[in-house]
């Protein structure tokens, strides 16, 4: 560095007018991309137009500092890291200043999402041809920087086919505007491939998918000279783009996907070669081992996914059902249905995530992700690196666009250990010879980065890569961008991202049995592939909060990266103590989104429960941790006291100095507590049926703030000839404890809780409250990961609907007849599934889907002073416009005291239990109890 970072910070924030952001926070967002390896940046600007690149360029030329622009940070080779200033383009721009569906262009900033792009093309009938499975966080200035492909590139090819134009700037902040038609060009450049035409003509393998290197053959007079071209897949080395002119291309009217079934990826790979004459969409291959799910696929340990596409229905799946009829599988199937497609597609589109986990759960990481060859040696290829594989003592399950002959795969490399590092460097010598042996390319679709561009002489020789060099230098002279890649790279099993990490387990209070009770190893979960940073609604939970703000601090990724820098300690260096986490975590719901939804698994709610422990240990905590932590002893002890506290409660005064006592948003309308317990009235209740008896979990919010739950709940069991018994009093599962990280806590009421239940424990346990049940199915034995008995109450626990699909399969529901709308509690969604309730719905003529994401409640989170803002967000995003949009007459469904909270203070609606709607629909005489009367 030729100054001191304040110096350039002092410059940059004089020279331009988005955000120069400097602290650690913002820095240990950026150190890492979806690779493995790390680099430190100094700053991140985040520009409002390419005036301001100009002028970050400007000075970070003066100040002898690099740049590397970035868009989402999914790369996977590392080119999207930087030890000098970081361009996030993702904040402003992001915008598409033109789309003409005459001329099928759009012209876009850098930092469009791709979804975005497709969404606004949509209504015309057009798309944009490349769609990696990060297509909805992904920028096309990061697919121009990678030359990006994606599913359908067998029909569409890859980014550098779909750009016309580019309007780029220098290191030092010289526009030009290039193209084919267009003069914008460093000076020398003609000059240069004049001089070079033998080697351009003659050294580049003829490949759908070759994108390893600089597209030098662009720049010859026969394919245009096309500059553009050529700096697509040049990863941010050569200029800076701030405007492209793409292609767009018309979509199918209909869509059909054939699901073909053999017997490995090898006989997958051989045939999808043969299915390209009949113009599918996609030829996509996967085997069984990244499935989590069936999702309806055909026999077999492998599969092709072959989209075709027609201008009706009909005429898309005749070609599908021609194509699995030529197909030679073993077993195959036509899928139309939009519900299996998208269910299928989401199989694949997770490969990415769940590729690194092995199925026994060892880690695997990318470095050799995207490798390609001729679809032809596809077969030959596979059978060779699967032997390659075995003679290094590595796994990995290769998946990817079989039509292409483009191969990702995830390698359980140990990156942790200077063995397993050294491997990692034998493997990738070998693995680029055998690459080339086939006629392949070194990378297929993610760029070379610092992965793989170390090993670039091996695939083109000494000659071309000094050409690449040359090449490299006539844009930018002074080196400043993005260096260490494709050009002079680095090499290859340098800045790794592990080496930082603690080398012994951090001590902590929770388990972590899928990463072997090692945090670091659950922190190393997060890869980076950013599913979490989708901002377009779904059936998904995660991530609300990143939904909410828009900041790559609140979503899982960045909490991930954030507690990663914590435990390096390079960047955040007060570790437990660290306020940067503290504040990042802090948005976060706990709603275990992620647990489900993030295709490695990241469980961000068991780690803000865990830091906060540690954050807090031996220090005065937040007042609310105290109040809504300790809630369930402070709603026993005020039980007795209901009538007269809801008295006071309604006094303005009285209200506002408890909720400022408490931690409470002044917004908040405190509950009302119930005037007679759900305990109270089950011991007072008039009549108990005989019948097998079934524990029936009283749960704090069902005893003190919504009883009528418990009692609908009594009384669809005794319809199910069950008799319904309460456990012991003063069993907890905790929740409020690990919310709000009194781990200590938690677990002491969770061994009372299993003491007091000794005697029935294995018995089916019906919980009614989601997040209650999740604690139980997952909190408990993870916070006594040594107890037997935790993880045998555990695996008792089911919801209402859960316990009568197993235990009276026979039991009829009454016929309800009518519309639902409301929300999935997020606990219900990403731990216990909802396919029984979803079932039990459907038998009791309950219409219409429950919206997906989180009401923004969040047990504690909407409560708790600061909160307000993000938890509205939250619910505005899909529940209360679901609720807003039904038909009068419908019935208002969440199964969450949270959820039905949220819906009567912000909607002024009142939401039922499922339990509550079944009761209502019994007959008088099906049990003793007596029915619930809706108000």
């Amino acid at each position: 560095m030729a100054t001191q970072p304040s110096d350039l910070a002092h410059h940059l924030t004089a020279a331009v007018r988005g955000e120069v952001d400097t602290t650690r926070t913002a820095r240990a967002l950026t150190t890492m991309d979806a690779s493995n390896y790390r680099r430190v940046p100094v700053a991140v600007v985040l520009p409002r137009d390419a005036a301001d690149v100009a002028e970050a360029l400007r000075v970070c030329r003066e100040h002898g500092t690099p740049v590397v622009p970035r868009g989402g940070g999914t790369s996977i080779a590392g080119q999207a890291t930087g030890t000098g200033v970081v361009l996030d383009f993702t904040r402003h721009m992001r915008k598409i200043t033109a789309l003409d569906p005459g001329s099928r262009t759009a012209v876009v900033q850098p930092g469009v999402v791709l979804d975005d792009l497709r969404a606004a093309a949509a209504p015309y009938g057009l798309t944009f041809g490349p769609d990696p499975s990060t297509h909805s966080r992904c920028t096309l200035g990061g697919m121009i920087g990678n030359n990006s492909c994606g599913s359908h590139s067998v029909a569409w090819g890859t980014t550098a086919d779909n750009v016309r134009s580019l309007r780029v700037l220098r290191y030092g902040g010289e526009s030009l505007h290039v193209g084919r038609d267009l003069p914008g060009a460093p000076p020398g450049l003609h000059a240069f491939a004049a001089a070079h035409l033998a080697p351009l003509r003659t050294g580049f393998p003829a490949l759908p998918r070759r994108i390893s290197g600089y597209a030098l053959d662009a720049l010859l007079p026969e394919n245009g000279p096309d500059p553009a071209r050529a700096l697509c897949g040049s990863e941010g080395t050569l200029a800076v783009v701030t405007e492209a002119t793409v292609r767009l291309v018309e979509t199918p009217r209909a869509r059909a996907l054939a699901v073909l079934g053999y017997a490995d990826e090898s006989a997958a790979a051989e045939a999808a070669p043969g299915l390209l004459p009949f113009g599918p969409l996609t030829v996509e291959g996967m085997a069984e081992d990244l499935v989590r799910e069936p999702a309806g696929l055909p026999r077999g340990a492998a599969w092709l996914f072959v989209e075709t596409g027609g201008a009706t229905p009909a005429e898309a799946r005749a070609r599908a059902t021609e194509i699995l009829r030529a197909a030679d599988a073993l077993d195959g199937s036509v899928v139309t249905d939009p519900a299996a497609v998208r269910a299928l597609w989401r199989i694949r589109e997770d490969a990415a995530g769940t590729a690194t986990r092995m199925p026994d759960g060892t880690e695997a990481w990318p470095g050799w992700e995207d490798c390609a060859v001729p679809p032809g040696r596809l077969g030959p290829y596979l059978r060779d690196f699967r032997a390659l594989l075995t003679e290094h003592g590595l796994r990995g399950t290769p998946y990817g666009h079989f039509g292409d002959g483009c191969i990702h795969v995830r390698i359980d490399f140990d990156l942790l250990s200077e063995q397993g590092v050294a491997r990692f460097r034998r493997f990738s010598e070998d693995q680029a010879g055998l690459v080339v042996a086939h006629g392949g390319s070194l990378s297929g679709e993610h760029g070379d980065g610092q992965a793989r561009a170390e090993l670039l002489p091996r695939m083109y020789g000494e000659e071309m890569v000094g050409l690449f060099t040359r090449f490299k230098d006539l844009w930018d002279p002074d080196g400043g961008l993005n260096p260490g890649i494709l050009a002079r790279p680095a090499r290859l099993d340098e800045n790794l991202r592990f080496a930082v990490l603690p080398g012994r387990p951090v001590d902590v209070a929770f388990g972590y049995p899928q990463d072997g009770g090692d945090f670091t190893a659950a922190v190393r979960r997060c890869v980076g592939v950013a599913k979490c940073r989708t901002q377009k609604p779904g059936q998904d939970v995660m991530c609300p909060s990143f939904r909410a703000t828009g900041e790559e601090e609140h979503s899982t990724r960045g909490r991930a990266r954030l507690l990663h820098e914590m435990l390096a300690g390079e960047v955040i260096t007060e570790g437990w103590r660290s306020t940067e986490v503290r504040d990042a975590l802090d948005l976060c719901l706990s709603c275990k989104g992620c647990r489900t939804d993030c295709p490695v698994g990241v469980d961000m709610a068991t780690y803000k429960a865990e830091f906060l422990h540690q954050h807090y240990k031996g220090r005065l905590r937040p007042a609310a941790h105290y109040a809504m932590g300790g809630l369930p002893r402070l709603l026993r002890t005020a039980a007795p006291f209901a009538r007269p506290l809801n008295a006071l409660a309604r006094i303005g005064p009285l209200a506002a100095l408890a909720k400022r006592l408490g931690g409470i948003e002044q917004r908040r309308t405190l509950p009302v507590l119930a005037r007679r317990t759900f305990r109270a009235w089950f011991a007072g209740r008039r009549s108990r049926p005989d019948g097998p008896a079934v524990l029936l979990w009283p749960d704090t919010f069902t005893d003190h703030f919504s009883p009528e739950v418990g009692r609908a709940a009594v009384r669809v069991l005794e319809s199910a000839g069950r008799m319904p018994v309460l456990p012991a009093r003063g069993v907890c599962c905790g929740l409020t404890h690990v919310s709000t990280g009194r781990l200590d806590a938690a677990r002491a009421v969770m061994r009372r809780t299993l003491d007091l239940m000794d005697g029935t424990l294995g018995e089916p346990l019906v919980v009614l409250e989601p997040s209650c049940a999740a604690a139980l199915r997952t909190d408990l034995p993870e916070l006594l990961p040594d107890d037997p008995r935790a993880a045998l109450l555990a695996s008792s626990v089911r919801t209402l609907a859960q316990y009568l699909q197993e235990y009276a399969p026979g039991w009829t529901p009454p016929r309800l007849d009518r519309p639902v709308a409301g929300q999935t509690h997020c606990h219900q969604h990403a731990v216990l599934g909802d396919a029984a309730e979803r079932g039990l719905r459907e038998r009791a003529g309950l219409t219409g889907e429950l919206s997906g994401g989180c009401c923004g409640l969040a047990g504690n989170f909407g409560f708790e002073r600061g909160h307000w803002d993000v938890s509205v967000a939250c619910a505005e995003e899909q529940l209360l416009p679901a609720v807003r949009a039904a038909e009068p007459g419908t019935e208002l469904l969440a199964d969450g005291f949270s959820c039905r909270t949220q819906l009567d203070q912000l909607a002024g609606r009142r939401a039922r239990h499922l339990a509550e709607l079944l009761a209502e629909g019994l007959p008088p005489d099906a049990s003793g109890t007596e029915p619930r009367r809706r108000p």
